[in-house]
Order: structure tokens, then sequence, then C-alpha cells
């Protein structure tokens, strides 16, 4: 039995049914509700980019929801449902650390059903470095807490292993890929044929379709993996690119 009074941070969490009752209530979509909160604390870029996406069933996603709230560097939570329970994420994008009160194993193999936003609002915690400072630890990351965790391995495995299995719309569309010279990808665990990919994409731009075609590669994994790319603010996206401006001829032309 789980009490619907359980202070944030401890390892027993509201089910999701009771919760969605202390949500305010809108007129409409539910999804839009769950991330457009009439919260003044939010940025208005952050609001902007969350209302349009909610007009479509994907953009509630939460890895889209992630991308946004790190895209606008503010701290935020992020109440997920997850299996039965609501589990709040606590994304700090300029520290680069997402805190979660389950094992982060637990949520990263939540797959069937896929995890879903039920809400999101300005973050419940402080940022790491304040709480370091506030308990007199010396460095800025010196965190204790065991339920901190580097966010870019999250987002990687999210990106390769979550709900999302088209381009985030960001990088969507005709376009030519290639991967930053100072990418740093030390949180990030990867198998060979990844590697093989991001060195290669290191050295030439690539449009998607080539990707696919890689050893060990097919669409959905090439998409999968720009979209973790990008999400480690690593991927230099080309739009003016011959090759991409020769696919949007040819999709305007298709259009027709």
């Amino acid at each position: 039995m789980f009490d619907s009074t359980i202070p944030f941070g401890e390892p027993e969490l509201m089910r999701a049914s009771s919760f969605r009752q202390y949500l305010p209530h809108r007129d409409g979509d539910s999804a839009c509700a769950a991330v457009c909160p009439k919260l003044a604390a939010l940025s208005p870029s952050l609001m902007a980019d969350l209302g349009q996406g909610a007009t479509r069933e994907q953009r509630t996603e939460p890895l889209d929801v992630l991308a946004a709230c790190v895209r606008h560097a503010q701290p935020v939570t992020v109440h997920l449902q997850c299996g039965e329970h609501a589990v709040p994420l606590t994304l700090f994008p300029h520290e680069r650390l997402l805190h979660c009160p389950i094992s982060i194993d637990l949520l990263l193999a939540q797959r069937e059903p896929d995890p879903q936003v039920i809400h999101i609002e300005p973050a419940l915690l402080a940022a790491p470095t304040e709480a370091a400072w506030h308990r007199g630890r010396p460095g800025p990351f010196a965190i204790a807490d065991l339920c901190f965790h580097p966010l870019g391995a999250i987002l990687w495995d999210m990106a390769l292993h979550g709900g999302r299995r088209e381009l985030l719309p960001e990088i969507s569309g005709a376009a030519v890929y290639r991967v930053s010279h100072g990418l740093d990808l030390g949180d990030v665990a990867m198998s060979g044929t990844l590697l093989s990919a991001v060195y290669r994409l290191r050295r030439e731009p690539c449009r998607l379709r080539d990707i696919a075609t890689w050893p060990g590669f097919d669409r959905e994994r090439a998409m999968r993996l720009l979209n973790g790319l990008y999400l480690q603010s690593g991927l230099i996206v080309s739009r003016s690119h011959p090759d991409a401006v020769r696919d949007s001829w040819f999709a305007a032309l298709g259009s027709r």
C-alpha cells in the first residue's frame, strides 16, 4: 500500500492515479495539461516549446520533453508514469546531472508499457552545487546522494532504447549530419558499430539514408543514433549542404 503523501525523494512512490488527482484540470487534451502547466516559473520559451509539442502526440514522449528541457537549460522536474507509479525526474542541464529517487536501472528497464509524461514543473530540488555547498562538501559535484546520475548517459540510453523510433523534430527533414570533434562521450557506453559510426561522422557529413546502410544499422537505429548524439550536444545539422538541398528539392517535387 503506497501512501499518497510520501515525501518527495523517498524510495516509495505515489501511485500515478493518485498523483493525477492533484493536478490542475484543464479543458481539452490531457496531454496538453501535462506539458503546459500554468506556472510562471517556467521560462516562456520552454512553455512555448512544450506547448507546440502538445499538439502532436509524439511530443509528449519522455525523450521529446527531456530534450526540450535540456535545450532551454532550465532545471525542471518531469513526472513520469512508470507502471502504476509516478516517478519524478529532476534535470539540471547546466550541471549535466539527473536526480531519480529509484534505481536508474529499474527506470531504464521500463519498456512495456513505455513511461509517459504526467506533469512538468520547476525543479523541486536545489541545484547540486547549492546542495553540496549547504552540506559543506568541497567541490562543485562532491555529492554523496546516489540518486544523482550523469544526464548524458541517461539521455543516451533513452535515445537508443526508449519509445521514440523517429528523429526528434529539431533534427528531422532534409539534412546532412556530422559529429563535432569536441564531443565528449566519457559517460556513454558504446558498442563497436556505434563507435565506428561516430568516428565516421567525425570525418564526413552523411545523410540519414546513408547511415542506415552502414554495417549493424537500419533506418531506426540510424535515427536513434542521431537523436542520442543531438542530446549530447555533439551533432551538427546542415540544411545548406548540397546533398541536403538536393534532397529538399526532390522532396518538394514529389509532393506536387
